[in-house]
């Protein structure tokens, strides 16, 4: 892609900057280098200090879906099914609020500065639940620790998908996405351990089980020391020494592990206009009417995986102790596999989207999805599955689900410009989340208090039949942005024409 009718002469050995431009604006490489680097050790770093904050939002998720009955057995608390729900509510509506005024601020700030903050919220936040000493405290702490792992949604996904090449950036992305399911394997044995009667027992379990979530918090925010800011993030707001060290850097790392780095391609050069910031004005016109058919199709994909995870996730615990007798301690022996399935759909299927494409794999995922959840669903309706039965029919759900949720964020954060991508996903993550996610723990929780099997099948019909409409929107309008730079699939609100205007 090309924005600049020609490049000025100085460049460094690297394809560094130019330094005659009329005033106000710059014509850059730095996206093209960073595109033209292959996969190494700095790009692995990222993920692993960035990616784990969707194994702390696992491990939250699913402490609080297998504690649910030492919840309502705690002194403390003594919940009812829906207030288990509603503890999960809680926790969503936090990562809706988060997620908006994080991801505004990690547009106009920066992602190196938010992602310390967001990890700071979490780990305080979770400790406190820790301590919580009756229902209202319980609540409030785990609205704090949704804000923490909101926030993280945003200035974490802008983060990985501005520093990872394109051709690696679905596939990556998908694996980021759903490495969250390493978390809840961890939440599950976490939850099982101290649980344990012989151990620690439901009251100092639960208490416990948080604590050691804010004890990971703590190592993460230690682990992202050494994370450069985006140089995308800081050309675009006229930064142009730091971004230019920052690349310079980058690429010292490859050649110091013996890296010939090819050329970069003159013709990708941007020519933009700097600004300190995009006004709300114009970042939600551009959101919502200038990209009006790309907004319909994210906030489609997240609201349709936002109520099927949620609704399924949140209360599984309750499904297994109501209907099939589980032990409470035991939950979590029954969620490692289901998270199992969750992890390996987008190890195994991630490529695909980088391959066959986003279009083809976004519509087959959420497809298959909504027609196994409606069998499964039938299946427990009937009475034919057992426990472990029930588990392994969510694994082969969920196999499918997880790389179709991933795929939502996936989608939002890379079709939308460079200056509102955070406050993108913020926007469409909230949205989801309010239309589809919010509610459904709480329904879900009423639904499996009835004690009607046929009432929660009504539930998981609906939710396939929201997955459905969402595959046949993918199929037909999603964008087609495998292996496309950035700038290619979404050009910044700074850039300029070749014509300068």
């Amino acid at each position: 892609m090309s924005l600049a009718p020609q490049l000025p002469t100085a460049q460094s050995r690297n394809g560094g900057e130019a330094t005659d431009e009329p005033p106000g604006t710059l014509t850059t490489l730095i996206p093209a280098r960073l595109e033209r680097l292959p996969w190494g050790r700095f790009h692995t770093l990222v993920v692993v200090a960035l990616g784990v904050s969707w194994i702390l939002d696992g491990l939250e998720v699913t402490l609080a879906g297998s504690i649910g009955a030492a919840l309502k057995s705690s002194p403390a608390l003594r919940f009812s099914d829906p207030e288990v729900g509603a503890a999960g509510t809680a926790y969503l509506v936090g990562a809706v609020l988060g997620a908006l005024v994080f991801g505004w601020l990690t547009d106009r700030l920066g992602r190196k500065r938010l992602f310390f903050t967001t990890i700071a919220v979490y780990l305080a936040a979770t400790a406190l639940t820790g301590l919580a000493w009756n229902p209202f405290t319980f609540f409030f702490f785990r609205f704090l620790t949704g804000c923490g792992i909101g926030g993280e949604y945003a200035a974490i996904n802008s983060t990985i998908q501005e520093l990872i090449p394109a051709r690696y950036r679905g596939h990556m992305d998908l694996m980021i996405n759903g490495s969250f399911w390493v978390g809840a394997a961890i939440g599950a044995v976490v939850a099982a351990v101290l649980l344990n009667p012989a151990w620690l027992g439901p009251e100092l379990g639960w208490r416990f089980a948080f604590l050691i979530g804010a004890g990971l918090g703590l190592i993460v925010f230690f682990m992202r020391m050494w994370i450069p800011e985006s140089p995308r993030w800081l050309i675009i707001h006229g930064r142009k020494e730091e971004a230019e060290a920052s690349v310079a850097e980058i690429e010292q790392r490859f050649e110091a592990a013996g890296v010939q780095l090819p050329p970069v391609d003159q013709s990708a050069a941007i020519r933009l206009r700097p600004r300190s910031h995009t006004p709300l004005a114009e970042a939600f016109d551009t959101l919502f009417r200038r990209n009006a058919l790309r907004a319909k199709v994210g906030l489609t994909l997240m609201a349709a995986q936002a109520f099927f995870y949620n609704a399924i996730f949140f209360t599984y615990a309750l499904v297994l102790t109501k209907f099939y007798g589980v032990a409470a301690s035991d939950v979590g022996w029954y969620i490692l596999p289901f998270a199992l399935g969750n992890f390996l759909g987008p190890v195994l299927l991630g490529r695909l989207f980088d391959t066959l494409g986003r279009r083809v794999m976004i519509a087959a995922t959420y497809g298959l999805s909504a027609a196994l959840l409606v069998v499964c669903g039938a299946l427990f309706a009937l009475g034919l599955l057992s426990a472990a039965s029930q588990t392994i029919a969510w694994m082969i759900v969920f196999f499918f689900a997880s790389p179709a949720a991933s795929a939502a964020y996936l989608t939002v954060s890379e079709t939308f410009p460079l200056e509102i991508r955070a406050l993108a996903i913020a926007v469409f993550y909230a949205i989801g989340t309010g239309l589809g996610g919010a509610a459904a723990p709480i329904v879900f929780g009423w639904l499996v208090a009835s004690g009607s099997r046929m009432s929660v099948f009504a539930g998981y019909v609906f939710g396939a039949l929201l997955m459905a409409v969402a595959a046949l929107v993918a199929g037909r309008y999603a964008i087609k942005a495998e292996r496309k730079p950035l700038e290619a699939v979404a050009p910044p609100l700074s850039a300029l024409s070749a014509s300068g205007d």
